[in-house]
């Protein structure tokens, strides 16, 4: 049974309920990438997942009736990265925020939705959170899921020539067929620009590295104005810093 998730510091007029229940299926981890990343035409069947879980996932998912449901990720150090499904009767979206309990303020990594921000990860930094699991820790604890559902917030132009084969890997292991999970991760990769796309780096002032896309909430330093050691703190969780600029 689903239990409520209580985040002090998201200040929204909402009910938020563990998700994690959900992620047991593949019509979830399926359901999870294309609506996150807006790829609504691929055809479940293809995948190896039945439509009609497919489409209950989607609308459990989208319901604005029901509580907002979260996944969590937690990373080691106190840190939890958060992945929000809200929805208001007007409109969806996903929020991605890390939290700590001593910062007092969130981390905001990133939105998927009509009034999308990101990208909020770089490709090192998704692979540190997917596979960084702590003992004892809450929400999901398989590398795969876990890389699954940040997947969304991924952009960064130095991409290595494995991860599609990284990302397939990670599908099939959650129930994706495992014949067409190398066509589904070139899908949800296809963003990626090697030439133009955003590149991380770290300046002088923070650890933790910033991006260089204009739309990504990661301009400034994630959780901007928390105390050094936690600074460093929240880097070393994310794999620590890239060569300075």
């Amino acid at each position: 049974m689903s239990t409520g998730v209580h985040v002090p510091e998201y200040q929204q007029d909402c009910e938020l309920v563990a998700g994690e229940d959900l992620a047991r299926s593949p019509a979830f981890w399926l359901a999870h990438v294309l609506m996150a990343m807006g790829k609504y035409e691929e055809s479940a069947e293809r995948y190896g997942v039945d439509a009609a879980e497919f489409d209950g996932v989607v609308d459990r998912l989208s319901d604005p009736e029901e509580p907002w449901p979260v996944f969590r990720v937690g990373c080691g150090g106190g840190h939890t990265v958060h992945a929000v499904y809200v929805n208001w009767e007007d409109g969806s979206s996903v929020d991605f925020f890390v939290r700590h309990p001593a910062w007092g303020r969130l981390g905001h990594l990133g939105q998927c939705g009509a009034d999308a921000a990101g990208p909020g990860l770089a490709w090192t930094e998704l692979l540190a959170l997917a596979g960084g699991v702590p003992e004892g820790g809450e929400g999901l604890t398989d590398p795969s899921e876990r890389l699954l559902l940040l997947l969304p917030l991924l952009g960064d132009a130095d991409l290595p020539g494995e991860a599609r084969d990284t990302v397939a890997r990670a599908l099939a292991h959650c129930g994706i067929r495992a014949e067409a999970a190398g066509d589904l991760a070139a899908v949800l990769l296809a963003g990626q620009d090697p030439v133009g796309g955003p590149r991380w780096t770290v300046a002088d002032d923070s650890p933790v590295s910033v991006c260089s896309s204009p739309y990504s909430p990661r301009r400034v330093p994630l959780a901007l104005g928390i105390p050094a050691d936690r600074a460093e703190a929240l880097a070393a969780v994310l794999g620590g810093p890239r060569p300075a600029a």
